[in-house]
């Protein structure tokens, strides 16, 4: 199904070029409400934001936009995207909205929607909403215009509600966490979870200016997580990006440990408590190794799309609970309706605190294939799938893999990237044979 303006989590570009401008984002708006009230004549939709400089301007914007379509608006400030998630549902409002352009770098900024039970909306859906903007706008009269009021104590709220995912019996104290929130929308909420918890906590990437999302700091550059847990001694280092949905892990060591393995360490604690989960979601980047590990314990694995949405859309469909991306998004439907890195957190470090035994420990019998990723930039309405060069090379790195490896390559959702990925045995290998594939579009 072909989309205009929507990729794979919402819609995403660089602030001041189509279509993240001031006015095609009140129309979007004014868009959905009418989409809206098709089935609610009254609805009430609730907005949350990073900490990039452009949301206060996206944010108008949109508030506007629903006024005009006779919508009311909550407007929570900043606040994670999963935190907008639940209380979407905690509200009883008709429809969550995000302005984020999450792990990218400030000068972009996006759109994202929730359905009122605080899950990813569907292509159909959309698709709706793309064909109303193809429509003229019609305005509320002054009457029936939308109003709009703040929630000021929203991440109050979403603290308690991160909490309550952790067993109330287990206490993180006398452990030792560095938390970075690369100076995105968790940076008031996330130290203050894992210290109302017990932690003693270290901020890092908390000290938001608009510009400095996702700066050196946060899941997409750990390299900083990595330092402060070797300057602090810390017991774990936590890595959030700018809108706090994907987590990154390191330990006291300095070992990082990615999405696959900690929704691995999710599994073996789920049966290690008797619970061991029918089945599980990944997607096409899933490390193989993850799936091969998971079919020795019996448990049936499932890959889909590349996207947090397509994974949730597949765990709701087979009425599974866990599943996720190694970029960090991890779903646990039994604690929440999307990918929230704080409530991902949590999950492991129960896992650590009811064992007594470290992440390593807990993955032992899981060493993941290498894998290397290229991304190449493309360029405007350059075609890739029809690329001779491109396809030969593939063909080429496949033969040579045989059974050994796998190649994927796909656009972005979210940037104008290619993304080149290869896994094989060896490092080196997986290395070179990306490079090479990747070449071919230089």
């Amino acid at each position: 199904m072909t989309r205009k303006y929507f990729g794979t989590d919402g819609i995403r570009g660089t602030v001041g070029q189509a279509p993240i401008t001031p006015d095609f984002v009140l129309r979007l708006a004014h868009a959905v409400g009418r989409v809206l009230k098709k089935t609610d004549p009254r609805p009430k939709v609730i907005i949350g934001k990073d900490t990039r400089i452009s949301g206060y301007m996206l944010e108008s914007a949109l508030e506007s936009g629903f006024n005009s379509a006779g919508v009311d608006v909550v407007l929570l400030g900043p606040l994670p995207t999963p935190g907008v998630a639940y209380l979407t549902r905690a509200q009883r409002a008709s429809l969550g909205v995000v302005i984020s352009a999450s792990h990218n770098p400030f000068p972009d900024n996006g759109i994202k929607f929730f359905s009122a039970q605080g899950t990813k909306l569907s292509d159909e859906w959309e698709s709706e909403v793309e064909a109303a903007l193809e429509e003229p706008p019609s305005w509320a009269t002054s009457a029936e215009l939308g109003k709009a009021r703040r929630l000021n104590d929203a991440p109050g709220r979403y603290i308690e509600f991160c909490k309550s995912t952790f067993a109330s019996d287990l206490t993180l104290r006398g452990l030792k966490i560095v938390v970075d929130a690369a100076h995105g929308a968790a940076y008031q909420v996330a130290p203050q979870v894992f210290h109302e918890l017990g932690a003693e906590v270290v901020s890092i990437g908390c000290a938001p200016d608009g510009l400095n999302i996702n700066d050196g700091f946060g899941a997409t550059h750990p390299e900083a997580l990595i330092a402060a847990v070797a300057a602090e001694k810390a017991d774990y280092g936590i890595a959030l990006d700018g809108d706090a949905d994907r987590l990154q892990w390191v330990d006291g060591t300095g070992r990082l440990f990615n999405g696959d393995e900690l929704l691995y360490l999710m599994v073996m604690e789920r049966i290690a408590r008797d619970e061991k989960p029918a089945g599980v979601v990944g997607t096409l980047m899933t490390n193989k190794a993850v799936e091969m590990a998971l079919r020795k314990q019996g448990i049936e694995f499932v890959r889909t799309r590349v996207g947090d949405r397509y994974v949730l859309e597949e765990l709701e469909k087979r009425r599974w609970l866990l599943g996720g991306e190694g970029s960090g998004h991890l779903l646990a439907l039994d604690r929440h309706t999307t990918g929230d890195g704080i409530v991902s957190a949590l999950q492991v470090l129960r896992a650590c605190v009811r064992s007594g035994r470290r992440v390593d420990q807990m993955l032992e019998g899981l060493t993941l294939f290498p894998q290397a990723l290229v991304n190449v930039r493309l360029a405007p309405g350059q075609e890739w799938k029809e690329n001779q060069a491109l396809a030969a090379a593939t063909r080429r790195v496949e033969v040579e893999l045989g059974d050994a490896g796998r190649v994927l390559i796909r656009a972005s959702g979210t940037e104008p990237l290619l993304r080149v990925m290869v896994e094989a045995p060896d490092a080196a290998q997986a290395d070179a044979s990306a490079r090479q594939i990747a070449a071919t579009l230089s």
